[in-house]
C-alpha cells in the first residue's frame, strides 16, 4: 500500500558522476514502494564531468526521470530553485545526490507528516560523515548565524535531506538569496509566515567518491555577504 500519492523527488548535482546513477537508482527503487504516483528530477548545476550524461541516459531509460542541465554552474540555491519550479506534485523532497543520505529514510518523514500535519519536515543529521572543518563551519553557520540574526528556530537547516509542501515554495517567493543562504531564505519566510515545521533524525553516511563544495573558501564568503543583505532585507 502506498504511503503518499504523490511525489516528486529532486537530487542537485554538481560533478558527481560517480555517485548520481546509484542515488537515483535507489530512490526509483524506494518511491515504487511508497508512492502511487512519482517522478525524480536531476538537477545537473552545470557539471564539468559526465554528470549530465549520466542523467540524460537515465532519463531515457526511465520515463519518470527528467533531467533540467544548467549552463553556468548557478549554485547550490539555483539548483534548489529549480528542482522545485520543476516539480509537479503536492509534496516535494530533495536529498544530495553524493550518497550520504540513505533514501529509503523518506518513509520516517511521510511518517512524521502524518503525524503532526506539518508543512515541512526536516532532517537533522546524526553523526555527520564530515571532515572537523566542514564540522565546525556548520556549527557557526547551522546553529549560530541564522538563529541569532535571523531568528530561526530549527536544529540542522542545511541538511540536504527534506520533505515539504510545493506551496510553501510557492508562498516564501521572491528568493533572491544564492548558495547555502537560499535554505535560510525559505526556512525563514516560511517560519514567519505560520507554515508548520517537523524534524526526523536521519543517518549521515560518508561520502564515497567525489569532493564537497559546500566549505570552500569562496562559497564561504559569498554566503555570509548574502545573509548579511538577507538580514537587513527581513529585519
Amino acid at each position: 500500500m502506498a504511503l503518499v500519492k504523490e511525489l516528486s523527488v529532486f537530487f542537485p548535482a554538481y560533478n558527481e558522476e560517480a555517485n548520481i546513477k546509484t542515488t537515483v537508482l535507489e530512490a526509483k527503487k524506494v518511491l515504487e514502494t511508497i508512492a502511487s504516483r512519482w517522478e525524480i528530477i536531476i538537477v545537473d548545476d552545470g557539471s564539468k564531468d559526465t554528470t549530465g550524461k549520466i542523467a540524460d541516459n537515465l532519463a531515457l531509460r526511465i520515463g519518470e526521470i527528467r533531467v533540467i542541465h544548467h549552463s553556468p554552474n548557478r549554485g547550490y540555491g539555483g539548483a534548489l530553485k529549480s528542482g522545485f519550479e520543476a516539480a509537479q506534485y503536492e509534496w516535494v523532497a530533495f536529498a544530495d545526490s553524493d550518497g550520504q543520505f540513505d533514501f529509503s529514510e523518506i518513509k520516517k518523514f511521510i511518517a512524521k507528516q502524518k503525524e503532526t500535519g506539518a508543512d515541512l519536515i526536516l532532517g537533522i543529521r546524526s553523526q555527520r560523515a564530515d571532515p572537523l572543518i566542514r564540522k565546525i563551519f556548520t556549527l557557526v553557520w547551522s546553529k549560530i548565524l541564522p538563529r541569532v540574526l535571523l531568528g530561526l528556530k530549527v536544529t540542522d537547516y542545511s541538511c540536504g535531506f527534506k520533505l515539504m509542501k510545493k506551496s510553501v515554495f510557492e508562498a516564501v517567493q521572491p528568493l533572491v538569496g544564492e548558495e547555502k543562504v537560499t535554505q535560510i531564505e525559505l526556512l525563514t519566510k516560511a517560519q514567519r509566515a505560520g507554515f508548520k515545521f517537523a524534524e526526523v533524525k536521519v543517518k549521515h553516511l560518508p561520502r564515497k567518491f567525489g569532493h564537497q563544495t559546500g566549505a570552500d573558501l569562496k562559497v564561504i564568503i559569498k554566503s555570509i555577504k548574502d545573509l548579511l543583505v538577507l538580514w537587513k532585507q527581513l529585519r
